[in-house]
């Protein structure tokens, strides 16, 4: 059995909901992997993003987003409500996340407690999930003619890299 491990870094737009066409960089991986028969498991590290499987559709809104997601970003709006202030019905992040968060000496995580309001982003990645698998089949990932490989980035409160890593095994 053999394996191949690639990371994807993505930039999200950090003003709205980041959606990544991840697709041909996955079917790109597994020909770059030589595994002909085998999974390709495609995951998140980060605890507001998500990978998903959706039909491409070649409608676009101003924003350049596909109309199954303006669709889908509609239908969260409603449900999980964006977090915009401390005055909103989250509990998340309290004060002694908030007081943990403020400590870390990361450059992912700056010292502007506005920045950490994203109990929104966390409710909505926890809905999707962080991975999804894949088969492959004589060196083709079995995804059909539609389906779509998409890396979403759910915080909107400041642009950052994201990091998709790609764990491919197989024969």
């Amino acid at each position: 059995m053999k394996t191949y491990k690639k990371d994807l870094v993505l930039t999200s737009n950090g003003q709205r909901v980041s959606y990544h066409n991840i697709t041909e960089s996955v079917r790109q991986a597994v020909k770059e992997s030589d595994i002909r028969n085998g999974l390709c498991v495609v995951q998140s590290p980060h605890t507001t993003c998500s990978v998903i499987f959706e039909e491409f559709v070649h409608d676009l809104d101003f924003n350049g987003d596909e109309f199954l997601q303006v669709d889908l970003n509609r239908i969260l709006d409603h449900i999980v409500p964006r977090e915009l202030s401390e005055e909103t019905n989250y509990r998340y992040p309290g004060p002694k996340h908030l007081e943990f968060l403020m400590g870390l000496d990361d450059p992912n995580y700056p010292c502007d407690p506005g920045t950490i309001l994203n109990g929104d982003a966390h409710i909505r990645a926890s809905l999707f999930g962080a991975s999804e698998t894949f088969i492959i089949s004589e060196t083709t990932l079995q995804i059909g003619s539609v389906g779509y490989i998409y890396f979403i980035d759910f915080d909107q409160n400041r642009k950052r890299n994201r990091k998709c890593q790609l764990m491919i095994i197989g024969e």
